[in-house]
């Protein structure tokens, strides 16, 4: 039986139907989230490697809580912790399932959760479980926040932005912290595309805007993007991770993050660390060729062309491919009009992603 063959019928009339695609390693890739061509860099895996050597397990084995802390965890958090300026950190399976720990831990009856319109899937699906009073705001509009934020009555107010937003690629407005401040609001930020990407010290837009962290401030990051590894982490101040450790599902009842991915992504932070502004120069040429060519200003490593229809945007994904190119198609309900996504990735050389800017400067009029 095809219990589900209308609603997929129908996916493939409106142009989102999706499958699984083995990844073809021939192709330049701009369209993974590996910002900073971690994933290619056999130096951070062969030390990754080595450390594992000496130490006995190569598992986990079982929960945080349940004799799954290692002392690799351990060292990471407290690195992640020292490098963003935050009391204390956690350390996770993924960026999902740290939305998910969040706003389904942090929010509590009474609570009110203002959600930006175009906050990652899973903080909307996190707000959708235990009856949570949530709001979500016009994306990036600090007036509509103030304005809900000053006339909530609610015990305690969580706000949750990103960094850089996954599909638009734009910044979170500055004045967000401000006016979190200003009304004692919890401020959760979703570093995933930020972090490593963005910063005097390529740590995100907490480094980038110089904010001083505060007891209200969370980041949430990824492990998965910038750091070539795999996993999340949630930075905090001692008192909010102390309560996540009690509260959170994804954390008390997940297998803790694998060793091999907590030394990895460990390795990844270090070599940021001793190469920043290397990084940042890379960073910045990719931008200004999109600039140059595009007349597009990149908060980050994203760039996004607004094409709006959903056949299109795949027409557009297959002939890159017969280019030898590989780029994201996203299409609506992912976005509200669709997009052709390329990542500036800097794990390919800036030569071939100036040539994939001219064709699809051909093939795009701008």
């Amino acid at each position: 039986m095809n219990y589900y063959e209308k609603e997929l019928k129908a996916l493939k009339r409106s142009n989102r139907y999706r499958t699984r695609e083995v990844v073809d390693n021939s192709l330049k890739d701009f369209a993974s989230n590996d910002y900073l061509g971690f994933a290619h860099k056999k130096e951070l895996f062969d030390k990754t490697v080595k450390k594992l050597e000496f130490i006995s397990p190569h598992a986990s084995k079982a929960s945080m809580l349940v004799n799954g802390y290692h002392q690799v965890h351990k060292d990471f958090e407290e690195a992640l912790s020292l490098a963003n300026g935050f009391e204390d950190c956690v350390v996770l399976g993924s960026g999902f399932n740290a939305n998910i720990a969040l706003i389904e831990a942090l929010v509590r009856k009474g609570d009110r959760l203002f959600l930006d319109e175009k906050y990652h899937a899973s903080g909307v699906l996190a707000s959708n479980l235990n009856g949570i009073d949530i709001t979500f705001f016009t994306h990036n509009d600090t007036e509509e926040l103030e304005e809900l934020l000053r006339f909530s009555e609610a015990k305690r107010n969580i706000v949750a932005v990103e960094g850089i937003y996954s599909m638009d690629g734009d910044l979170c407005d500055k004045k967000i912290f401000d006016i979190v401040a200003k009304y004692d609001a919890l401020l959760i930020v979703d570093e995933a595309h930020s972090s490593g990407v963005v910063g005097k010290k390529l740590m995100g837009v907490f480094d980038l805007y110089n904010i001083k962290i505060a007891p209200n401030h969370i980041k949430m990051g990824t492990l998965g993007k910038a750091y070539g590894s795999f996993g999340a982490y949630i930075l905090a101040s001692s008192h909010i991770v102390e309560y996540l450790l009690n509260r959170a599902k994804p954390i008390i009842y997940a297998t803790s993050l694998s060793l091999f991915d907590t030394v990895l992504a460990h390795n990844a932070l270090l070599y940021i660390q001793n190469n920043t502004e290397q990084l940042q120069n890379q960073i910045t040429q990719r931008k200004l060729l999109v600039q140059e060519l595009f007349d597009v200003k990149m908060a980050g490593l994203i760039f996004p062309l607004v094409i709006g229809n959903n056949q299109e945007v795949m027409h557009i994904k297959e002939k890159m491919l017969v280019d030898g190119y590989s780029i994201g198609a996203i299409r609506q309900p992912t976005v509200e009009n669709a997009i052709v996504r390329v990542i500036a990735r800097l794990g390919e050389d800036e030569e071939s992603f100036k040539k994939l800017l001219l064709k699809l400067k051909e093939f795009v009029r701008c």
